[in-house]
């Protein structure tokens, strides 16, 4: 009962009809139904800007601008979190694969996964869906940036 009044006091939907309301159709493909965007094509894979990138589903800050890095994928990548208790891992089995999904700790939405191919200093791929994701510029006073729907 505990858990259930603090998710509603944070604003973050319970119901698959509620987080339909609250999402675009591409992001809760993506959030809630672990769906992944096709490369190349999300608002925030090749973004440059300075900033954070929080999550679209609830707002949490998650990577910061300073941790990207072009790995060639097509999808937005980070050396890591910018706290490691915003994220939390599964075990992803789908497709015949076997990685480990990222997911955002404050509201359970699907991100992306994480690989151990990336650079220093973590040596780890945080790979994520720009549908997943809201980009605010570093000291604006605007809201989080909602990338284009799919």
């Amino acid at each position: 009962m505990g858990k259930e009044k603090n998710a509603q006091k944070s604003g973050i939907p319970k119901t698959s009809a509620e987080w339909k309301e609250k999402l675009t159709e591409g992001q809760y493909r993506v959030l809630r139904e672990k769906g992944t965007e096709p490369a190349f094509c999300g608002l925030l894979w090749d973004n440059k800007k300075v900033g954070f990138y929080h999550c679209a589903g609830c707002g949490e800050k998650l990577f910061e601008s300073s941790t990207k890095f072009e790995s060639g994928t097509g999808w937005p990548s980070f050396f890591s979190p910018i706290d490691a208790k915003k994220i939390k891992y599964a075990k992803d089995e789908g497709f015949g694969m076997q990685r480990v999904e990222v997911l955002c700790a404050k509201c359970g939405g699907h991100l992306g996964h994480v690989f151990d191919d990336g650079p220093p200093p973590s040596g780890k791929r945080y790979c994520i869906n720009s549908a997943a994701l809201k980009f605010a510029q570093k000291n604006s006073r605007l809201r989080p940036i909602a990338p284009v729907p799919l």
